[in-house]
């Protein structure tokens, strides 16, 4: 748990500068299944250690369902299962990283956390066509990260949630709070 701690300050201090330039080209990384990926850092609001998760009756696999965090209710889903890899059981390395997607607060639960990385723009590839038909994960995808001898997938987080299920997250958030302030 020492990694979020220590991630979260480095993404607090990104955010605390305010300036736009120095979240350039840094990404957090996170391990799901065998892959690293890597998200933009501009997207995401903290790491927290996993926690009780409220289900949501109906909802698609992946959506694992509800946390209150610090009085604000935020919808969680697992990044493997989007993902369509085999699920995973959570365990202390687990984490939640708490992701802003189009005004959206919600949770992706990983199984691992890396670290927070700068990529320079020359070492972002497209993403490679081959063999993508069978792979769910490529479609979230927007390129490849190269870093020291490694690969990191770097995700688009307004690809994992479609604008209907992100206003459908939002919606029973919002009707939970509600539920819970009276």
């Amino acid at each position: 748990m020492e990694e979020a701690i220590a991630l979260n300050e480095a993404v607090s201090t990104v955010d605390a500068s305010g300036e736009q330039e120095e979240q350039k080209g840094k990404y957090v990384t996170f391990k799901s299944g065998n892959e690293y990926f890597g998200l933009k850092i501009q997207y995401v609001n903290e790491i927290i250690v996993f926690q009780e998760i409220t289900e949501i009756p109906e909802s698609e696999d992946y959506i694992k369902g509800l946390i209150n965090l610090r009085g604000k209710i935020i919808p969680v889903i697992d990044v493997r299962l989007r993902f369509k890899q085999k699920p995973f059981e959570y365990n202390d390395r687990t984490c939640i990283i708490v992701i802003n997607v189009k005004s959206v607060v919600v949770g992706l639960i990983v199984e691992k956390i890396a670290e927070v990385v700068e990529i320079k723009e020359e070492n972002i590839l497209p993403s490679p066509t081959i063999g993508r038909a069978d792979k769910a994960q490529n479609k979230y995808v927007y390129a490849i990260g190269k870093v020291d001898d490694s690969v990191k997938l770097l995700l688009d987080p307004d690809k994992l949630l479609n604008d209907e299920e992100l206003a459908g997250l939002e919606q029973q958030a919002e009707n939970a709070e509600e539920e819970g302030e009276e």
